[in-house]
């Protein structure tokens, strides 16, 4: 009888493993980049502490056939970061550092790589 309720209790704590969520991760620090609006001026955004590891399409530049790339990304996170020509971490790719420089207007962006490396 004390086996099957050791089996029993093992396979309860199994399920209830399974069913609790896994632990979000974020990189540390901020992700920042700059885009032409609607209006023609330049904007810009920041993402605090962005999820990690992740691909993260830019909402502003998604549409290739109706903006123009994003521009000058600033990667200020504890992690590396991949910066992507087009959307869903595809195109031509750059790897910016962690806490680096801002890189120049010239390096064009649609979507981004937290690789979840420090």
């Amino acid at each position: 009888m004390r086996r099957s309720t050791t089996v029993a209790a093992s396979f309860a704590a199994f399920a209830l493993a399974l069913a609790l969520p896994a632990s979000a991760q974020a990189a540390t620090g901020d992700f920042s980049y700059q885009f032409v609006g609607l209006n023609g001026r330049a904007q810009s955004v920041t993402l605090h502490d962005p999820a990690s590891p992740a691909c993260l399409t830019l909402p502003e530049v998604a549409d290739p056939g109706a903006s123009e790339p994003a521009f000058a990304p600033h990667n200020d996170t504890d992690e590396w970061v991949m910066v992507f020509t087009e959307p869903d971490c595809t195109g031509d790719s750059w790897t910016l550092r962690p806490h680096g420089r801002p890189a120049t207007d010239r390096l064009k962006l649609r979507s981004v790589f937290l690789t979840g490396r420090h």
